[in-house]
């Protein structure tokens, strides 16, 4: 049965159905969950949250007393009592392969093209952004990010060329998700990373569709334009309630370069917010890996070497570092030659090593053919082999890559 009760009455092993109020009031990914935590129960009680509902037929009923009182910290450690135990069961989400988040991860992306497609219709008609149906969003893409950091993130970057605007915001929220878990951002604050990617390339609504889909290169007039559009996202975000310093910082300055040649602003070093300077490289790093009208993307290994010979003019050092930490050394989707003289796609991550994911192996460099495929995960002894370096599908006539490691 669901019931709406004060914060003076929440007790741990209650189900939270719903916490009431915007998500600005409390510092939780999640709309209902398992109160197993009593850093969680700290964290409702200090909030700005009116109330919450929760569903005594999943968690705790509230317990009766003479009259309500207030939660004390002596309150707060009773709670720990025989009828509330340790043991219940947590609500943590459960890391699973990439292979089994794909088929969700596909569905998130399905719902975000139309969801970020309305968003950017919505500015277009001068309305503002709907941010609590933006941050449910990015708390879907953020809960497929921690099932599995690299399913979705490489299941987006094969959108097509006509979705590129949308779908490269859904790119970067995740990426940005996946960096801020890297760097040990706070809960609330790999909220924040998240929905600064989402709504960071909102200012394109301002240019036109001839110039973003151009197959050629633009002209010195089309690129200013183009130039134009942090500023622009920055004067939409304005006119939204509910839309946070950090994501109207990184829509502004996303464009930033450490030595000062980025744009609007021409901002350097330490000028550039933490939050800018992973929106920075999370943009960069779709952007070159997506097909786009006037070039093909990159393979995700071939692109992270370009960007470490860009990394001391555009990027910030520690952010680049974590940043290729949290897509894998390899990332999913790149080519690899063997040490056996195979190539192999990346299929998944190793919990265990960056140097060693799972890969599955398809071609023989030596008698240039398929070969029947086969799982390594290279973390084990029994897989004897190795990666040797990254490899580009196109010198081998591989036009099929993407479908090697989807199947």
């Amino acid at each position: 049965m669901l019931k709406q009760i004060p914060l003076d009455k929440i007790r741990l092993g209650m189900f939270i159905q719903e916490l009431q109020g915007t998500w600005m009031n409390h510092p939780f990914w999640r709309k209902s969950f398992k109160l197993d935590n009593i850093d969680d129960l700290k964290k409702i009680v200090a909030s700005s949250l009116s109330g919450v509902v929760i569903d005594t037929d999943k968690g705790l009923d509230v317990l009766e007393q003479a009259e309500p009182k207030p939660v004390s910290e002596t309150a707060i450690k009773a709670e720990i009592a025989p009828d509330a135990p340790l043991s219940v069961p947590t609500t943590k989400i459960t890391r699973v392969t990439a292979a089994e988040e794909r088929e969700r991860a596909a569905k998130i992306i399905k719902s975000s093209k139309s969801a970020v497609s309305s968003m950017f219709k919505e500015i277009r008609m001068g309305r503002a952004i709907n941010t609590e149906g933006a941050m449910s969003l990015v708390e879907e893409i953020a809960n497929s990010v921690s099932r599995n950091e690299g399913a979705l993130i490489s299941l987006v970057r094969l959108k097509d060329q006509d979705d590129y605007t949308y779908m490269h915001s859904v790119a970067v929220c995740a990426l940005m998700v996946a960096l801020a878990k890297e760097l040990n951002l706070s809960e609330a604050e790999t909220r924040q990373a998240g929905l600064a990617g989402l709504v960071h390339d909102i200012g394109k609504v301002a240019v036109s569709l001839d110039i973003l889909n151009k197959p050629g290169k633009l002209t010195d007039e089309e690129f200013d334009k183009v130039k134009l559009h942090p500023v622009r996202g920055h004067e939409y975000l304005l006119k939204s309630v509910g839309i946070d310093e950090v994501a109207l910082d990184v829509c502004l300055h996303h464009h930033e370069k450490v030595d000062g040649s980025g744009y609007p602003h021409k901002l350097a070093g330490d000028k550039i917010s933490l939050f800018a300077k992973m929106g920075a490289v999370c943009d960069v790093y779709d952007a070159i890996t997506s097909n786009r009208p006037y070039k093909e993307g990159w393979e995700p290994g071939v692109s992270l070497q370009r960007m470490a010979q860009w990394s001391k003019t555009h990027f910030d050092d520690v952010v680049f570092k974590a940043f290729v930490k949290s897509v894998g050394i390899y990332p999913i989707g790149s080519m690899v030659l063997m040490k056996s003289g195979r190539l192999g796609v990346v299929a998944d991550q190793s919990p265990k090593s960056l140097l060693t994911p799972i890969v599955k192996v398809f071609f023989s460099t030596r008698s240039k053919m398929r070969i029947p495929v086969e799982i390594l995960d290279l973390s084990k002894p029994s897989a004897h082999d190795e990666i040797i370096k990254h490899d580009d599908p196109a010198a081998w006539g591989i036009k099929d890559i993407n479908d090697v490691w989807t199947q």
